[in-house]
């Protein structure tokens, strides 16, 4: 795989002109890349060290609606500037961009410097280091699955989404030839990707019409979070290269399977070892892991608002749909809402099922840790693994997921473990903008209503 891009190697792609182009990218509260493209002699010579953005980056909806009522930041506080100052250990090419490179930024405060404590970046790594003073580190990967359509972006608006073509008509799980057909645009993917330095392990087919999955390697945290972020756009925009969509939508149809995003976690101890592993234990569960795993189970409800944020995530809990609705774990079991993977090896690790592919990687991963670590600290004992199918009626009624943004946005908000991991400024910030999504919608008239009362009502 191409090594990352180093300033040196930079500065000669700048002066040889193969690099004309660098995307200076923050993420915001979606999880999307936000920024700018400097030229990248200008790059070189005048932002190395930091450039700006105007802080309402950090206060949008998804529509960038100036949202009122965020205490960092208002029309009464004159939106005013956050620092943006590169990571050069992020530095990559852009391959499916002509002469272009990138860099992520971290967002600071204008005057004081410090990490503006709600920015993606800076809730995760507030837990990396917490589990660093226990001489922890975390590696995690996530999944993404997402919706390939036969339309472009703009077609696809002008159809107002309705009546689209889907890559396929059947479900193409694991399908070779039917994957066939889509290489145009998903061999573009994995080759753009590897060439920007992100190891990509595979992608397939997904189990509904039309639906891709795609997967890179197992990694510290932070480069995973940083990954998933890129891989979103990367795929966006090769799609629209191609003159193709695709989406992340957690539930795009009623008729499809919803698109998930599974977070893999474990822990390497201070010599580089798997702190999950102990191979004289059942399962090759440690007492440390299983410690994990009773705080995720713990605080399943107060994580499921950054698991799954918006309105459209919670129509993807469907029974039967190989989407979880309860909060169990169980052994290579995809029923459950945490599946234990690698069992008895030094790769034992466990996936959260939960999370759709619209959460933000950074605070997913955040939420995850601190509950884990949450569960080590009060030394939680772990119960039996659950067998069968948690979709029935056998499964523990009381561990069902949070199955609304409402009910989900109260436990975020009621949440004690969250508040002393990560802050009270942090959770009231996204706690805002979990109500702020659910009042849109709740002020939203829909084609579901109006297809039932306009005639009958």
């Amino acid at each position: 795989m191409p090594a990352p891009l180093k300033l040196d190697a930079l500065r000669a792609a700048v002066g040889d002109g193969s690099i004309d182009t660098v995307l200076a990218c923050q993420v915001d509260m979606q999880g999307r890349l936000m920024g700018k493209r400097f030229h990248a002699a200008h790059f070189i010579e005048h932002a190395l060290e930091e450039t700006h953005s105007c802080n309402y980056l950090l206060a949008t909806d998804q529509e960038m609606e100036t949202v009122e009522g965020y205490a960092a930041t208002s029309w009464q506080a004159g939106y005013g500037d956050y620092t943006m100052v590169p990571d050069l250990d992020t530095l990559r090419p852009v391959p499916w961009l002509p002469g272009t490179a990138m860099v992520l930024c971290d967002v600071q405060d204008h005057a004081t410097y410090a990490d503006v404590p709600h920015s993606p970046r800076a809730v995760l790594k507030r837990q990396i280091a917490r589990l660093a003073e226990r001489g922890l580190v975390p590696r995690m990967a996530t999944e993404l699955e997402f919706f390939l359509f036969e339309q472009s972006y703009e077609r696809a608006a002008r159809r107002d989404y309705r009546n689209l073509d889907l890559a396929s008509q059947y479900n193409e799980d694991y399908h070779i030839f039917q994957t066939t057909k889509e290489e145009g645009v998903m061999r573009r993917i994995r080759n753009g990707l590897h060439q920007a330095g992100i190891p990509v392990e595979c992608s397939k087919g997904e189990a509904s019409a039309g639906q891709e999955e795609i997967n890179v390697m197992y990694a510290d945290a932070l480069p995973t979070a940083d990954h998933h972020s890129i891989v979103k756009n990367a795929c966006k925009e090769i799609a629209w290269s191609q003159g193709r969509s695709l989406t992340f939508m957690a539930k795009w149809h009623n008729d499809s399977a919803g698109s998930s995003s599974h977070i893999h976690q474990s822990l390497l101890d201070g010599n580089g070892d798997s702190a999950f592993h102990d191979a004289k234990a059942e399962h090759g569960m440690s007492a440390l892991m299983r410690h994990y795993v009773a705080g995720l189970l713990a605080h399943a409800d107060d994580v499921t608002a950054f698991l799954a944020p918006t309105i459209n995530s919670y129509k993807r809990f469907v029974a039967g749909t190989f989407a979880p609705t309860r909060a169990v774990w169980s052994l290579d079991n995809r029923t459950a809402g945490y599946r234990l993977c690698g069992a008895g090896t030094k790769s034992v690790r466990i996936e959260c099922r939960v999370g759709g592919a619209d959460l933000n990687p950074y605070l997913a991963l955040a939420a995850q840790l601190a509950a884990g670590l949450a569960g080590i600290d009060a030394e939680l004992e772990l119960g039996a693994p659950f067998r069968g199918d948690a979709y029935g009626g056998q499964a523990d009624e009381g561990h069902e997921i949070p199955t609304t943004l409402r009910a989900a946005t109260r436990a975020l908000d009621g949440s004690a473990m969250l508040r002393a991991a990560m802050g009270d400024d942090v959770i009231d910030h996204y706690v805002h903008a979990a109500r702020w999504e659910q009042s849109a919608f709740d002020s939203a008239v829909t084609d579901w209503e109006r297809q039932r009362g306009f005639e009958r009502g």
